[in-house]
């Protein structure tokens, strides 16, 4: 007669498949506390007492960083959290893991191109997801492939290094409009979101965090009204993804292609969910564009895992290359 996992059993296999998959080689702390939890009886039983999907490594270590623990060895942040999981679990019920990396714009940037090409026409983004809306204003950005000079003058200039020939875009697609959906949508100028932003950069990733702080200085520009010649600030509901993104689809402007996005989205929802959303997607007049550990096939809309530490990069179902999670890579299929 089988047995099935318990509780704590299933949460310290997540936090090694974390450790292991992605925090090694992008956060040596992160993978440390990753491991740590998942050998800490004392731990393990705080987080049993959490939601499934408010129990993720980022999200339990990006609000303890941001109640106050410093970067420190496991020992000590299991201490932390202990002494102060009433207050953590507060921050952690309350929040989201809406990392809104401005860096994967880097990776999107080919494929924006081709269906710019495609299109003949301008673009009308809509991001799933959204977070503050960073991955909304790709023509606003610079971008270095392999170590070119820059495509754009904006701020952040975001590197990548690709293999496979990408077709790499000449100049930067036109954005008519920008428009997002979130459950929780961040303001990018309010501080206390920004210091959350800020608390989800991972230990010892310092380029990243300048890039959220020039990303946000680009918004607010925007925002401001300083940025002319292109589109304004995103529009962005608040609301489950299927419940909006049509509305989004068909308030696009009419002269422009709706191109519904999404980064590192699907790993939140569960595959009931995930299922649904591909359905919602697929059933309306736009472009399809995404980046996740997830994808849907292009027969059957079945969720697909990549089978390394890369994103799949697909559109309209169809995948196009392997990415990194954080933006600085790019392997053309």
């Amino acid at each position: 007669m089988g047995t099935e996992a318990t509780p704590d059993i299933e949460i310290a296999a997540l936090y090694r498949q974390y450790a292991q998959r992605w925090f090694a080689g992008h956060s040596e702390l992160y993978r440390q506390w990753a491991d740590g939890v998942a050998s800490s009886r004392s731990l393990l039983a705080l987080l049993q007492g959490l939601p499934e999907a408010k129990r993720q490594p980022n999200l339990i270590f990006a609000a303890a960083r941001f109640h106050g623990c410093p970067d420190v060895p496991f020992r000590s942040l299991e201490e932390y959290l202990l002494e102060h999981w009433t207050q953590i679990r507060t921050i952690i019920l309350s929040h989201a893991t809406q990392t809104n990396e401005a860096a994967r714009c880097a990776t999107l940037l080919p494929a924006l191109g081709l269906i710019a090409a495609q299109e003949q026409r301008p673009l009308a983004l809509i991001e799933v997801g959204c977070s503050a809306g960073l991955c909304l204003l790709p023509d606003l950005y610079s971008y270095s492939y392999d170590g070119a000079a820059p495509l754009g003058t904006g701020s952040p200039l975001l590197e990548c290094a690709t293999t496979g020939s990408p077709p790499l875009p000449a100049a930067l697609p036109q954005i008519s409009w920008r428009a997002g959906v979130d459950l929780f949508p961040l303001d990018g100028t309010d501080p206390d979101t920004v210091a959350w932003l800020r608390a989800l950069i991972w230990p010892g990733q310092e380029a990243r965090a300048r890039r959220l702080d020039q990303a946000l200085d680009t918004l607010a520009a925007l925002a401001a009204g300083k940025l002319s010649g292109h589109a304004g600030p995103p529009q962005v509901l608040a609301g489950d993804l299927n419940e909006k993104v049509a509305e989004l689809v068909a308030a696009a402007p009419p002269q422009a292609v709706p191109v519904v996005m999404h980064s590192a989205v699907l790993a939140y929802l569960d595959p009931a969910d995930r299922t649904r959303s591909a359905h919602t997607i697929a059933s309306l007049d736009c472009r399809w564009l995404s980046n996740e550990a997830f994808f849907m096939d292009s027969a059957n809309l079945t969720a697909g895992v990549s089978d390394r530490q890369y994103f799949t990069l697909a559109l309209d179902r169809v995948p196009l290359a392997h990415t990194g999670q954080h933006g600085d890579q790019l392997h053309w299929l």
